[in-house]
């Protein structure tokens, strides 16, 4: 029966994200057309600018306090190791699929980044609220656990908007590049090939830069000559600059203080430091209304962003070509792999005294393994352009099967801490 109220606490919050998603799928069907593409796309930069920060900063200014930082260092390793163990995870789902250049950065992206902020921010008041729950009164319960969730969330968009991000970027751009080198490598044949049919060659044997002019003889071509030890350190050293130059191209440094990394930056300094937090968090604060507003427009994120996913699953029941491989391979990977590797982090991590004997804390690490790819990978992917299509087939899939794998994982997880 214990394990039955469980089961039943855990299956009401998935169901709940299933509903709404439901509904984003049905407004965008053609003959609806209210969440169309376009109107997607402009609600996926609302999202990213507006409600996100807005939902990170006020949950994370309200909650967060330096005594509890101390108690929740843990967790900001924790999800470091979700996103590091994810990325290894999608190394090797690669490795056995060979997917397409353009799609790995969306494979390291879904194995290693988990939806760490508005799949708990259901579950979690959710799972307190059931009579079955094994984390004691209500509200002691949700007020404990929206401070989990917030810290979760903060972390999981900063991780998420440094780390994945330009993940997603690179290989976006290097998939492009690669075509734009290939379509300029067949047209260069193609134009070659009309010279040599013409029977004129206009390219020497040797390239002017190879070929030394001997000071003896200005119209004699020697040999090309050893480089002196100077020069040789002189290009080590250029090559060196060159290399350096092309990381920091890479690295979009722009991306780390993303909309959701700065809201997460702000609330952490409401919440640490006192005077700020007396003068907007409380009931009596003077500045109180900034937070009331940031509350209130961050309370649209989660409705908006779920709503978004229902509608670019309708790209995947469509299809998009996309190997059923690769699918298989990020569900085995983010719903069997992860959470396995995560009860042994957990479980260990409490063993040797390095997380506190709080089972609803130790609920929300277990869980961070155990969550479905973020939402808001489907928003990176539609900034770049890259990989809608196939970001929708797998958006399908993992939500589909996340209504069994987490209802599973939830009470096997409650079971465990209690």
């Amino acid at each position: 029966m214990v394990l039955l109220d469980l089961f039943i606490a855990a299956t009401i919050p998935v169901l709940k994200v299933l509903l709404i998603t439901a509904l984003g799928l049905y407004l965008a069907l053609d003959h609806v057309n209210i969440l169309g593409e376009d109107t997607r796309k402009h609600m996926n930069n609302v999202v990213f600018y507006v409600f996100n920060p807005a939902l990170v900063s006020s949950n994370l200014a309200e909650t967060i306090t330096y005594e509890s930082m101390v108690k929740l260092w843990f967790m900001p390793f924790n999800v470091l190791l979700t996103f590091v163990i994810g990325s290894i995870l999608g190394w090797i789902v690669i490795q056995f699929t060979r997917p397409p250049s353009h799609l790995q950065g969306l494979i390291l992206g879904c194995c290693a980044a988990g939806n760490m902020g508005n799949m708990l921010l259901i579950i979690i008041p959710a799972v307190c609220k059931e009579k079955g729950s094994p984390f004691g009164s209500p509200e002691v319960c949700h007020s404990y656990g929206m401070g989990y969730v917030s810290l979760s969330m903060a972390i999981g968009a900063i991780y998420l908007w440094s780390y994945v991000f330009n993940i997603v970027r690179i290989y976006s751009i290097s998939s492009i590049n690669e075509s734009t080198i290939n379509d300029s490598s067949t047209s260069k044949y193609f134009r070659e090939a009309s010279t040599s049919d013409q029977g004129s060659c206009t390219e020497p044997l040797l390239s002017s830069n190879d070929l030394l002019v001997s000071e003896d003889n200005e119209n004699g071509y020697v040999l090309p000559c050893t480089s002196s030890k100077g020069e040789a350190e002189a290009r080590f050293s250029s090559t060196i600059k060159q290399q350096l130059n092309m990381m920091i191209a890479k690295i979009n440094m722009r991306s780390v203080f993303a909309p959701s990394t700065t809201g997460a930056i702000v609330g952490f300094v409401i919440g640490l430091v006192p005077q700020i937090r007396k003068s907007m968090i409380g009931d009596g604060a003077p500045l109180r209304v900034i937070q009331d507003s940031a509350s209130l427009v961050g309370d649209g994120a989660i409705p908006a962003l779920t709503l978004i996913v229902g509608g670019n699953l309708l790209k995947g029941l469509r299809g998009s070509g996309i190997r059923k491989s690769i699918i298989f391979g990020i569900i085995v990977a983010r719903y069997i792999a992860l959470p396995l590797i995560g009860i042994v982090i957990v479980k260990g991590a409490s063993r040797f005294g390095f997380v506190q004997a709080d089972a609803l804390y130790q609920f929300v690490l277990l869980l961070q393994f155990a969550v479905p790819p973020a939402m808001n990978i489907g928003t990176i992917t539609q900034l770049f352009g890259a990989g809608e299509s196939e970001c929708s087939v797998i958006m399908l899939w993992t939500y589909a099967l996340a209504s069994i794998s987490l209802t599973l994982w939830s009470t096997f997880f409650m079971w465990l801490v209690a």
